[in-house]
């Protein structure tokens, strides 16, 4: 159970690990997952980031979440080079959310972490580089290797988890207990289908005639709804909202929320059938980006021209990875496909902050003790 510490008085030193997340959704998560909240402190003037303060095991941490609407790499680096100002013992990030997963190694609900592979520190910026004749494109520059002692404790981890199960599961159910009314949401319930389209079966809309033929039938309804009531006794006032509740009840008819977040009209027959299995963790390359990936040929093409090893992509860690010390963990939310949608991203936050803490354990903070601060290797220029 979480805790407002009044107590104990820390200072802006007092926090040496920074939590990065794009969207408050992945702050959220970050928030419930750690072991104490902390009171505030005050922040420089000229600071516009919002600050959550905790701690998980021995760690004191600072939680940031980009400005809301602001998703990609140029508002990453800016937020936490206010935030290693602000926090001048930072030592190291972890940029912790949900991402597009690669199938078909990578499921739904899966949790995927930077890890350097061949050429690559485990984050590439995929479309940073050189347009080349044929349309092709060369990825030019390096992004920095996260600090050895996040790979050291990775490395332990994963070796613990051939050892004995993960965490992950405790965390959840910790979270369940301290926040209920994240329940519904946050953790994983039979709702949650794990669907994979062939990756020439796109998603699709209503057609534009089933379209023209629903608007023309609401229409008509709402016209006939109005004159058979001009011809009975009801008051005037009653026969307004008769018609207002028609309009509306159409109106809904037209659209029913949002299409991305269902497949009704989609060719069920063609989804890739695979055996049931439990939530993975896996360790290697991800794909970050300054646009959203929704089209399954781009994302396999991608991860061809990658050498087939990227795992997951997203929008905000190559922005991180130029300077700021750090590890990148995603839950898989989605396919990076068409049929992309919102329904699996609360639970994906969660894994990854689950996760994030499970890693945490395996960190001590004499191990990053020699390491330089992030203020300092921000302001190397």
């Amino acid at each position: 159970m979480t805790s407002q510490i009044t107590s104990k008085s820390l200072t802006h030193k007092d926090y040496t690990v920074g939590w990065v997340c794009a969207l408050p959704k992945e702050r959220t998560a970050a928030t419930a997952i750690l072991d104490q909240r902390h009171a505030d402190l005050a922040k420089p003037e000229n600071d516009p980031n919002a600050y959550t303060l905790g701690s998980i095991h021995k760690h004191n941490i600072v939680i940031v979440c980009l400005p809301k609407g602001k998703i990609s790499l140029i508002p990453a680096a800016t937020v936490a080079a206010e935030m290693v100002s602000t926090f001048p013992s930072i030592k190291f990030g972890l940029m912790v959310g949900i991402g597009g997963g690669i199938p078909p190694k990578v499921r739904l609900g899966d949790v995927v972490v930077s890890t350097p592979v061949g050429q690559f520190p485990g984050v590439v910026q995929w479309d940073f580089g050189k347009a080349e004749e044929g349309g092709n494109l060369k990825r030019t520059g390096a992004l920095n290797n996260p600090p050895n002692a996040l790979l050291a404790a990775l490395g332990k981890l994963e070796a613990e988890h051939e050892l004995n199960v993960s965490k992950i599961p405790k965390y959840l159910d910790d979270l369940k207990k301290s926040y209920p009314t994240l329940v519904p949401k946050y953790i994983r319930s039979d709702s949650l289908q794990d669907i994979l389209f062939a990756p020439d079966n796109p998603h699709r809309n209503r057609s534009r005639w089933q379209v023209i033929f629903l608007i023309l039938w609401g229409t008509i309804f709402a016209l006939l709804k109005y004159l058979l009531g001009s011809w009975d006794f009801t008051p005037r006032d009653r026969r307004a909202d008769h018609v207002t509740s028609t309009t509306v009840s159409t109106s809904n008819v037209e659209g029913d929320g949002d299409e991305e977040d269902n497949c009704r009209y989609c060719d069920m027959t063609r989804v890739i059938k695979r055996i049931p299995r439990d939530m993975r963790i896996h360790y290697g390359l991800i794909a970050s980006g300054n646009q959203v990936i929704k089209d399954a040929t781009l994302r396999d093409k991608l991860n061809t021209d990658l050498g087939g090893d990227v795992l997951c992509v997203e929008m905000e860690a190559a922005g991180l990875m130029y300077k700021f010390p750090c590890i990148v963990i995603r839950g898989i939310c989605d396919y990076a496909d068409s049929h992309k949608n919102k329904k699996w991203q609360e639970h994906a936050a969660a894994v990854a902050a689950a996760f994030a803490k499970e890693l945490l354990e395996y960190i001590q903070p004499s191990d990053v003790d020699g390491e330089r601060t992030a203020k300092d290797i921000l302001n190397q220029g």
